[in-house]
């Protein structure tokens, strides 16, 4: 699956992106259908120590798949997201196979 990383205002360094992939594709152990990812990466300003945003998007078969997170790091925020994305693969994968 395509992994698209965008890093808004900050330079997302090779460790982040090599790491976001790889919890990204390992999605794909869940479903057949996922067609592409759009991970972006934001510091909120605020004075939560949690400023840390990951919004990741998948693209299926009619669908998109969407999670947001934050967290202290943006390592955090990607595994609590893929998580969240697993859950909601797994759910649409139960609707698929009842039909």
């Amino acid at each position: 699956m395509e992994v698209k990383i965008q890093a808004i205002g900050f330079k997302a360094d090779e460790k982040l992106k090599d790491f976001t992939t790889a919890k990204v594709n390992k999605l794909e152990t869940f479903s057949d259908n996922l067609i592409s990812s759009e991970v972006a990466f934001k510091v909120i300003n605020t004075a939560d120590e949690a400023n840390k945003e990951a919004d990741i998007r998948i693209t299926v078969p009619g669908n998109d798949l969407f999670a947001k997170k934050h967290a202290k790091s943006f390592e955090e925020a990607v595994d609590d997201a893929v998580e969240a994305l697993r859950g909601q693969i797994l759910k649409l994968k139960g609707k698929h196979e009842k039909k």
